[in-house]
C-alpha cells in the first residue's frame, strides 16, 4: 500500500480538547488515528495495536486495520514472553524488525533477522510511557513491492508509538480506561489489485480480497466435517486445488520420519510412487518445506538445480510446496502443481498460509482419530477367537467394526467352545457402547462365559453366572446382550438361552428359515425379574445356525429378527453348501455407513454330520510362526490323513496345494497357521487359517490401486490350475484360504 492509498489523517494538536464522545470512543479514535498514520508512513498493508492483557502475560489485539488476507495473518494474542515481534518490542523497549532487508540498526532498533512464511516484513514499536507498559504498535509491509524500510522508517514508527503512548497516559490520567478488551475493532483499508493479479476483477478495489476470503469461508466447513483422511483429501481437491487453479495435488502426511501420500489428483502413478515414503528430514522439496517454510517454484530450474532427478514434480512447470503444521509440530505437506509458469503474489502466499493452517489441523485431527480407531479395532480383533476345529460342525465368522471416526471400539464378540463331554458351545454377545471400555468389558465377559461353558453348565446357568459376574464385580455400568447355545453332536440336541439378544436363525435342510423359539430375557447387567430359561430343539445334518448382533440389521426395533430373516433369505442360493460364500453375501447385504453405526458380528455353524457318520470327517494341524519345517510337516499330515480315509488318489494334488498355501501364509501373513482337511462325499476341502487381515492377490503386481496394500503370493496361479474351486474368506481375527479337490466318482 502506498501513501496515496490512505485517506487523510488529522493529528490532534497538543492541548486540543478531546471530542465530546464516550471514553471507549475516545480510545478507539486515538488508536485508529495512530494506526492509520503508521500504515501511511511506512507503506504498510496491515497493522495492529496491541494492549497488554489484565494479567500482564499476553498482548491482546484491540485495533486492526488493513485488507484481507493480510489482516488475518496478524497474531491475535501473542504471549509476552514469546519471540513474536510485538512481544519483543514491548519487552526490550526497542523497535523490533523481522523480514526487512539488511539494515543499519541503532540502539532504538532491534533486527531479529527471522524469516516469515510469506514475503512480508513486520515492524513493531513499544507503547511505553514512563514505567507503564501499554502494548505495541505493529505493522506488516511488503519490502519487495514498497522498497526497504530502513532505520529512518523504524524511527518514524517509534515517534508515532511514543506519541500514542503519551496520549494513552493522558486518557488514563483523566479517568478513561485504556485496558484490553475481548473483541478487537477492525477497519478496512482497500486497494486495487496489481494489474497482473490472478485474483478478483482488475481495477475493482477489494475484489481480490473478497475472492480470497471466499475460499477460506467455503473450505472451513468441509474440513470441519471431515472424519477420515480420504474426506480431507477430497476437501483439498474440491476446495483448495480447484479454486487456486491448480492442475495437480498431492497431500502427504508425516509418519515414522517419512512422508506418506494420503490423497492425490492429476499426478501419474510413477510420480505418486516417488512421493510415497520419501524422507521427511532432507533431500527433497517436501522435507525442505517442512524444515524451512513454503517453497514456490515458478519454474523447474530451481528444482533441477537443487534436487537429484528424477522428481515427481517434473510434469508441470510451477509448484507450491506448502508445509502443514498443527499445534507447532509437523503434520504433512501439500504440493500444488500449475500448468503454466507463474509467480505467487504475497497476498496469494498469505492465503495459502491460512489454508495450510486449517488443513494441517484437520489432517492431524482425523489421523489421530483414525489411529485411535485402528488401535481399538486391533484390540477387539485380538480378543476375538480363532475358531476351533469341531468334527461335526463347519463354522465361520465375520466381524465388521463400527464405521466412522473416533475410537470406534465395540463390544461385539462370538465364540465356539468345545466342552470336555463332547458337546459344543456357540456364543455371541454385544456390550453396549463404542469406546475402549466396551472392548475391555467384552474381553472379560467373553472369558467368563468361556469358563462357565467349559465347566459344563447349561446355557441358562451360564447367563445367570455371567450376569452375576458383570454386576457383583462392579466391572462396569455398561449393559450386554448375549446368546448361548449348547449343541450335542451325538443326537443333534440344541439348548439355547438369551439375555436380551436377538434369537438365532436356523436354516433347515429343506430350505426353510425360522427363528429359534426362545424367550429374549433381559440384558446382562439388569437384575432379571425371573431366571433365564433354556429352550430345546433338535437339528440334523445340513442345518445351518446363524447367530448375529443387531448391527447386521437396518432396524433396532422388535423387527430385528424379521429383518435378519429377510437378509438371510436373500443371501441363500439353491443347493448352496458354501458356508463362507453365504457369510460373505449376508455381510454384503447388511447396511453400510451412514445407515450402520454399530459393529457387526456374525457366526454361522453348519451341521455336517452327527457323530459316527462314516462319510464325513475332519483333521487339523497347527504350524508355528517361522517354522521352516512347516511345509514338510504339511505334506506328511496330508498323506497320512487321506491314507486313513482311503483316498490316496487325491494326495498329490492336496500336497501341492497345501505346500503352496502354507508356505505363503508363513511368509506373508507372518502368524501361526492352522491347516484343516474336510472330507465330503464328492470332494476334499483344504483350509489354511492365519491371523492376518490382508487378503491375497494372484500376482505380485496389483492393477487396481485398492489392491496395493493386499498380501501377495499364496501361489494362486498353481492353486487355480489344480483346484476344483478356491477362495479367501475373512474371519473376525484373520482369514481362511481354502481350496477344494474333486474326488473320483
Amino acid at each position: 500500500m502506498r501513501a496515496s492509498d490512505c485517506g487523510p489523517v488529522r493529528e490532534r494538536a497538543m492541548g486540543e480538547p478531546w471530542p465530546r464522545t464516550g471514553g471507549r470512543e475516545k480510545v478507539d479514535r486515538l488508536l485508529r488515528g495512530a494506526l492509520q498514520q503508521a500504515m501511511k508512513a511506512l507503506a504498510a498493508v496491515a497493522g495492529t495495536v496491541y494492549l497488554l492483557s489484565d494479567d500482564g502475560e499476553f498482548l491482546d489485539t484491540v485495533m486492526l486495520g488493513g485488507t484481507p488476507p493480510e489482516i488475518f495473518i496478524m497474531p491475535e494474542r501473542p504471549p509476552l514472553n514469546s519471540g513474536n515481534t510485538s512481544s519483543t518490542a514491548l519487552r526490550t523497549g526497542r523497535v523490533a524488525v523481522v523480514g526487512e532487508p539488511a539494515m543499519c540498526t541503532s540502539d532504538a532498533v532491534l533486527d531479529t533477522a527471522r524469516e516469515l512464511p510469506t514475503p512480508y516484513s513486520t515492524v513493531s514499536a513499544p507503547l511505553i510511557r514512563g514505567s507503564t507498559r501499554y502494548g505495541a504498535l505493529t505493522i506488516i509491509r511488503i519490502p519487495d513491492r514498497e522498497g526497504p524500510l530502513g532505520t529512518r522508517g523504524c524511527l518514524s514508527l517509534k515517534e508515532i508509538a511514543d506519541r500514542l503512548a503519551r496520549d494513552l497516559a493522558a486518557l488514563a490520567d483523566s479517568g478513561h480506561s485504556v485496558a484490553s478488551r475481548p473483541r478487537p475493532a477492525l477497519f478496512p483499508l482497500l486497494r486495487p489489485p496489481p494489474p497482473d493479479a490472478e485474483w478478483g476483477l482488475p481495477g475493482v478495489i477489494g475484489s481480490a480480497a473478497i475472492n480470497m476470503m471466499w475460499v477460506i469461508h467455503r473450505l472451513y466447513p468441509w474440513l470441519s466435517a471431515a472424519l477420515t483422511s480420504e474426506e480431507v483429501a477430497s476437501a483439498t481437491r474440491l476446495r483448495i486445488m480447484a479454486p487456486l487453479g491448480a492442475q495437480a495435488m498431492a497431500l502427504t502426511a508425516v509418519g515414522d520420519g517419512r512422508l506418506w501420500v494420503m490423497g492425490h489428483n492429476g499426478m501419474s502413478p510413477r510420480a505418486i510412487s516417488q512421493l510415497h515414503g520419501v524422507s521427511a528430514e532432507a533431500g527433497n522439496p517436501g522435507a525442505d518445506a517442512l524444515a524451512h517454510g513454503a517453497i514456490f517454484l515458478s519454474s523447474l530450474n530451481p528444482l533441477h538445480a537443487n534436487y537429484r532427478p528424477p522428481s515427481p514434480f517434473e510434469n508441470l512447470p510451477t509448484w507450491a510446496i506448502l508445509p502443514l503444521r498443527a499445534g507447532g509440530h509437523r503434520v504433512g505437506v501439500l504440493s500444488l502443481g500449475f500448468s503454466k509458469e507463474r509467480g505467487f503474489e504475497p497476498e496469494e502466499q498469505a492465503l495459502m498460509a491460512m489454508i495450510t493452517n486449517l488443513l494441517g489441523s484437520a489432517l492431524e485431527r482425523v489421523r489421530l482419530s483414525e489411529s485411535e480407531h485402528t488401535l481399538a479395532v486391533s484390540l477387539q480383533r485380538k480378543l476375538l477367537p480363532v475358531l476351533p476345529d469341531v468334527s461335526e460342525l463347519v463354522t465361520t465368522a465375520r466381524y465388521l467394526p463400527a464405521p466412522g471416526g473416533g475410537a470406534g471400539a465395540g463390544g461385539d464378540w462370538y465364540d465356539v467352545i468345545p466342552v470336555p463331554d463332547g458337546r459344543v458351545g456357540l456364543v455371541i454377545g454385544d456390550v453396549e457402547g463404542h469406546a475402549l471400555e466396551a472392548a475391555g468389558v467384552m474381553g472379560q465377559l467373553r472369558s467368563a462365559v468361556r469358563a462357565y461353558t467349559t465347566e459344563g453348565h447349561d446355557p441358562a446357568a451360564i447367563l445367570t453366572r455371567a450376569a452375576a459376574f458383570l454386576t457383583e464385580t462392579e466391572l462396569t455400568e455398561l449393559l450386554a446382550t448375549c446368546c448361548v447355545i449348547r449343541f450335542d453332536p451325538a443326537d443333534g440336541t440344541v439348548e439355547a438361552a438369551l439375555a436380551g439378544h436377538p434369537a438365532p436363525l436356523i436354516r433347515l435342510p429343506d430350505g426353510r428359515i425360522t427363528p429359534l423359539a426362545a424367550s429374549p430375557g433381559v440384558p446382562l447387567g439388569v437384575p432379571p425379574p425371573e431366571p433365564y430359561q433354556n429352550f430345546e430343539t433338535i437339528i440334523g445334518p445340513g442345518t445351518v445356525v446363524a447367530l448375529y448382533t443387531d448391527g447386521l440389521c437396518h432396524t433396532r426395533t422388535a423387527d430385528v429378527i424379521t429383518d435378519a430373516q429377510d437378509l438371510f433369505l436373500r443371501s441363500i442360493r439353491d443347493a448352496d453348501h458354501d458356508l463362507e460364500g453365504l457369510a460373505d453375501r449376508i455381510i454384503a447385504g447388511a447396511p453400510g455407513p451412514p445407515d450402520r453405526r454399530d459393529d457387526v458380528a456374525l457366526l454361522l455353524c453348519e451341521v455336517e454330520a452327527l457323530r459316527g457318520d462314516p462319510l464325513r470327517g475332519t483333521a487339523s494341524m497347527s504350524i508355528a510362526r517361522h517354522d521352516l519345517r512347516g511345509p514338510e510337516a504339511t505334506r506328511s499330515f496330508i498323506r497320512r490323513t487321506v491314507g486313513k480315509w482311503g483316498l490316496e488318489t487325491a494326495a498329490n494334488e492336496l500336497e501341492l496345494i497345501g505346500t503352496e498355501i502354507v508356505t505363503n501364509a508363513l511368509i506373508h501373513a507372518d502368524t501361526d497357521v492352522e491347516l484343516r482337511l474336510r472330507r465330503y462325499p464328492d470332494r476334499i476341502r483344504i483350509e489354511a487359517r492365519d491371523a492376518s487381515v490382508r487378503l491375497p492377490v494372484p500376482s505380485p503386481i496389483a492393477a487396481e490401486e485398492e489392491a496395493q496394500e493386499a498380501e501377495h503370493g499364496r501361489g494362486l496361479i498353481i492353486v487355480a490350475a489344480i483346484a476344483k474351486d478356491y477362495g479367501t474368506s475373512p474371519t473376525g481375527r484373520g482369514k481362511t484360504f481354502w481350496a477344494e479337490v474333486a474326488l473320483a466318482t
